[in-house]
């Protein structure tokens, strides 16, 4: 029905498009004499041409809403397949683009022969200009508009844009999904396009452990904008150097964004550091919520699962993954002992306690006051 009503209205177009050139042919005074030559009155032309104009426009009306859906699709898919941010860039360096334009073509009107068609070129040339500077400065653009809607509580915290870069290792990690669902982290989480990419040529990596941890990182991501507890955008960044590392391309774009990024790679973070970028790792506030030993406390139940790295030495674990060294523990492999720490060694990589067997500890201390006593007599 509505191609039915589109089809009549092209042909009452099509039908006004004949009357109107009839108008301009009898401005023409060869037309005027073909005409009287012919012995046709100017009416039946008037109208040959109405009809020929409408039967044209109802016989073509077909073929141009085909056309017209088509380049309608075709522009709808590329919007839909456009970031919001290039979108927005992109509108944003049109409009300061034609606004110039129309500053400097303006007084160049009067200009004789060649002044009406200043402003023309000036928009074409302004509008793209705009239009192209817009997209590359995207990130700068939405982060003003952060900082602008977000008011002066961002702006006590220094100016930032309340971004927040992932990294992959910290993404294959998995507990920053356990962290944004605690409601630690706000602002946004942006994920540039070439982490995704790795994350991708991990899990297609012949190797099983690799593919399924980038597997795992996938899904993560997945759950994560499923659940939306916090908003997770995914970026493309011009002008970052593709044929560098992914690390490094990372602090480019943390320094772009003038914002920290998370990670739990210990490299990136010393790296990270050295440059000036902000570095929140989740090895650290791990570290900052485990309960803390102090020298000479007791730890109770611990399983000793296998010889450390020094003669004697056996590990255990936490069940938060905190490894103890037990000095002389390589005889309790396998069994649960209470052990006393003595030592404890904090790093961005972990936390590591070294500790004795609860028995030992007691007896060198007693041989020591024994050899104490032993002497003063």
């Amino acid at each position: 029905m509505l191609r039915k009503v589109v089809s009549v209205i092209l042909g009452i177009v099509g039908a006004g498009i004949g009357f109107s050139l009839s108008y301009l042919l009898a401005r023409l005074d060869f037309f005027n004499e073909l005409a009287s030559g012919g012995g046709y009155p100017w009416y039946s032309i008037v109208g040959l041409l109405v009809l020929v104009g409408g039967f044209a426009g109802f016989m073509l009306a077909p073929r141009l809403i085909e056309v017209t859906l088509r380049m309608v699709a075709f522009f709808e898919s590329v919007l839909q397949h456009t970031p919001v941010q290039d979108l927005i860039g992109g509108a944003f360096g049109l409009i300061i683009g034609l606004v110039i334009a129309n500053l400097f073509g303006a007084p160049m009107r009067n200009i004789p022969w060649v002044g009406p068609y200043i402003p023309i070129v000036f928009s074409v040339l302004f509008g793209y200009l705009g239009l192209s500077v817009g997209i590359k400065k995207k990130e700068e653009l939405t982060g003003l508009l952060t900082v602008w809607r977000t008011g002066s509580r961002q702006g006590r915290g220094g100016g930032k844009s309340g971004y927040k870069v992932l990294d992959t290792n910290v993404i294959i990690d998995g507990r920053i999904s356990d962290i944004c669902r605690t409601g630690f982290l706000d602002g946004v989480l942006i994920i540039p396009r070439f982490v995704l990419e790795e994350l991708q040529y991990i899990a297609d990596s012949s190797d099983l452990l690799r593919r399924n941890k980038g597997r795992r990182g996938l899904d993560i991501l997945n759950q994560m904008q499923k659940e939306q507890v916090i908003k997770i955008e995914i970026r493309d960044f011009d002008g970052v150097d593709n044929k560098k590392d992914v690390d490094y391309r990372l602090i480019q774009v943390c320094k772009r964004l003038d914002c920290p990024v998370v990670t739990n790679d210990y490299n990136l973070n010393k790296v990270a550091e050295l440059v000036g970028v902000r570095v929140l790792n989740i090895n650290d506030l791990a570290n900052a919520v485990k309960p803390l030993f102090l020298p000479g406390e007791e730890i109770a139940k611990v399983d000793v699962i296998r010889d450390g790295k020094e003669s004697g030495q056996g590990v255990a674990y936490l069940e938060d993954g905190t490894m103890i060294v037990i000095e002389g523990g390589k005889k309790y492999i396998g069994q649960r002992i209470n052990v006393v720490v003595t030592s404890v060694l904090q790093t961005s990589a972990g936390r590591m306690i070294f500790a004795k067997p609860k028995v030992s500890f007691k007896d060198s201390s007693s041989s020591r006051h024994y050899h104490e006593v032993k002497v003063i007599g």
